[in-house]
């Protein structure tokens, strides 16, 4: 990511704002979710803050990126953050090995969406909950009826949407029923 790039993502941003993220998530102790593309970890530090017990993965495709949010923790004392180099399409994870997954402004940087999608349903728990989140200043901004449209096909069932058309989070569910 430039450094250009960097600084915009650090920046607060009311739409997709830290605490939508964790009133949508609902990050709860001793739970174990995934977060795909972290970036600086400006979603990062403050839901690993709320997983007492529990451990937040993340995954990135750019080592420098791990890297960065892993120090950034170590700064603030979280030692609940476990990083992996990855793709979001082919996901290293095993079935079901995670409470909760979340991306924020990630998915269109993906270039086959379905499959970073269908990724996610497999590692989520049944009844664990997937938020992607979007804003219409990314350039490849997934509007909510193409993520709804998208996370259907990979089974995926939208419960509801924080924020605008503008800036917004949305929540779906893995289904309880065998995929």
């Amino acid at each position: 990511m430039p450094y250009w790039q960097r600084l915009f993502v650090e920046l607060p941003h009311p739409g997709i704002s830290q605490s939508r993220l964790i009133e949508i998530l609902e990050p709860r102790p001793r739970e174990r979710l995934l977060e795909i593309g972290p970036g600086t970890g400006y979603y990062s530090l403050p839901v690993a803050e709320r997983l007492g017990g529990g451990r937040l993965e993340i995954l990135d495709i750019q080592k420098e990126m791990l890297d960065h949010v892993t120090r950034a923790a170590g700064e603030r004392g979280i030692a609940n953050i476990a990083a992996w180099e990855g793709d979001a399409q082919e996901l290293i994870f095993e079935d079901n090995r995670f409470h909760g997954a979340y991306l924020t402004v990630t998915l269109g940087e993906v270039p086959d969406q379905d499959a970073a999608l269908r990724e996610l349903a497999r590692v989520v728990k049944p009844g664990g909950r997937v938020v992607v989140g979007e804003m219409v200043f990314d350039p490849h901004m997934v509007t909510l009826g193409s993520l709804r449209e998208r996370a259907g096909r990979a089974g995926l069932v939208y419960e509801r949407k924080l924020g605008t058309p503008l800036a917004y989070f949305a929540r779906f569910r893995v289904p309880n029923a065998a995929r």
